[in-house]
């Protein structure tokens, strides 16, 4: 498994072994999905989107007006927000209304829970 290849940081191979199950059982995501999740934090415009979304569902032309960005640059980062399944779409006609994946918030809680009780539990372990 992982935590054998992994240099000692202060944490027990059991308490290792279950950061590591926890992190990669959480809400049938992969290392690669959770890893997703942030990279798209990662991103001063993406985080803006959200900024914007936190007041409920809207269309693209009001966040393309918001953002003061082009429609084409604002698709691009939407669309990194939604496969990372952060956002998600309903299309009405011809326009597009996005809005923060309340399931998804949820689920990043979770993660940054299990992180920072990673954290606690290597706080006064001996080190290698």
């Amino acid at each position: 498994m992982l935590a054998r290849n992994r240099p000692c940081a202060g944490l027990n191979h059991q308490v290792i072994l279950m950061y590591e199950w926890a992190m990669q059982s959480l809400a049938g995501k992969s290392r690669g999905g959770i890893a997703a999740v942030f990279s798209a934090l990662g991103d001063e415009t993406r985080l803006d989107i959200l900024a914007q979304l936190r007041g409920g569902e809207r269309c693209v032309c009001e966040l393309t007006e918001a953002i003061q960005t082009s429609q084409s640059r604002l698709s691009f980062h939407l669309k990194v927000l939604k496969d990372a399944g952060l956002i998600k779409d309903r299309p009405e006609g011809r326009w597009v209304y996005y809005s923060i994946h309340t399931d998804a918030m949820e689920e990043l809680e979770e993660m940054v829970r299990l992180l920072r009780e990673g954290g606690r539990a290597s706080r006064g372990t001996v080190r290698c």
